[in-house]
């Protein structure tokens, strides 16, 4: 067997559980067709960093279920008594846009259920903590609209909220924290606290993009259509990183420019097949700024679209056009099956 070989067979199994269900297993032949795309020469140091980066970065059910068992008895949180806390708590069922929420809820219960024999679904009292449940924070801007609205309307006068989550990107957490849910608290003049829960924090602040935990490039290939992409933002232009920093996930400095050239250069590729891209449509990942977010944090559920356009865009059997490119994981979207029905089948 050759080092390609194993490399393929290595990120099938890390992303074995990728929807399961729901499309065909990975395989080491699926994976083989995506890297295809890639550059020729650089598949193979591109394939060992990304060996790397998704064993570390891919979040399984397995995950979240040891998280949320420790979580359940956290004194920290819970108290002395965690089958009174949880008894009592108020779980929040307020989100506008997917089923990420009431997945994590459904997870949760699972655990109270194991545990403390609770059934969720009768938790909650008038002196409980509310509990705001969801997979991964990625800008917040989804988190921050639910609990905006909730804050202005249904929520008392006093309370605590728990915001539990499996991931958190510290740009986007500390964004909603200090401006739109701080802002959203004044204006209602009521007493609401909000703390913040989570497995794995991801450092993506501009202050802290040295040693940044997503992709952020230290250069710009000099391909000309990269070149001529980057130059033409001229409101968020992309700040440069200086190498060397440590990070979570990545094996070295070489293995994380590789990544990032590979996923610059193939998202800047995806871009110019579509006639007139929305300008949040970035190389690295839906965002307003520079050239994408950049985030390597996909789940067992679903691919982020703040993840590089590579990952996860396309259509398997598009020949031509805008969709023409194989994608590694192929993304659900709001508007899938699955979250129309649910937004018809909401408990």
């Amino acid at each position: 067997m050759t080092e390609r070989t194993d490399l393929l067979a290595s990120i099938a199994h890390s992303i074995r559980t990728y929807r399961e269900g729901e499309i065909p297993p990975p395989t080491s032949e699926h994976v083989d067709r995506w890297v295809s795309q890639f550059s020729s020469g650089q598949q193979l140091p591109f394939l060992r960093e990304f060996d790397h980066v998704i064993r570390h970065s891919f979040i399984e059910k397995s995950d979240v279920i040891t998280f949320f068992d420790g979580l359940l008895t956290f004194e920290g949180l819970v108290g002395s008594n965690p089958a009174a806390y949880w008894s009592a708590s108020n779980f929040l069922h307020i989100q506008q846009d997917g089923q990420s929420q009431k997945h994590m809820i459904s997870v949760l219960g699972e655990c109270l259920k194991s545990k403390f024999n609770l059934d969720i679904r009768k938790c909650g009292s008038a002196n409980g903590d509310f509990i705001y449940l969801d997979d991964v924070l990625f800008s917040g801007s989804r988190i921050a609209s639910d609990l905006e609205k909730w804050i202005a309307t249904d929520a008392p006068q006093k309370a605590t909220v728990q915001v539990i989550l499996i991931a958190f990107h510290t740009g986007g957490q500390y964004y909603i924290s200090n401006t739109r849910l701080k802002k959203a608290i004044a204006a209602s003049k009521k007493d609401i606290t909000v703390n913040f829960w989570r497995a794995l924090e991801i450092q993506n602040q501009a202050y802290w993009k040295y040693t940044s935990d997503v992709l952020w490039p230290a250069s710009i290939p000099a391909i000309p259509e990269v070149q001529a992409y980057v130059a033409a933002e001229e409101r968020y232009p992309h700040q440069l990183r200086l190498p060397g920093g440590k990070t979570k996930f990545f094996s070295s400095e070489d293995g994380r420019q590789v990544l990032e050239q590979g996923f610059l250069v193939a998202g800047v590729k995806i871009r110019s097949k579509i006639a007139s891209p929305k300008s949040v449509l970035r190389p690295l990942g839906f965002s307003m700024f520079g050239v994408g977010f950049g985030s390597l944090i996909a789940t067992y559920r679903n691919c982020p679209n703040n993840c590089p356009l590579a990952l996860w865009w396309g259509d398997p059997e598009a020949k031509s056009g805008p969709f023409n490119w194989y994608p590694l994981l192929p993304r659900k979207t709001y508007a899938s099956a699955e979250n129309v029905f649910g937004k018809l089948n909401e408990f």
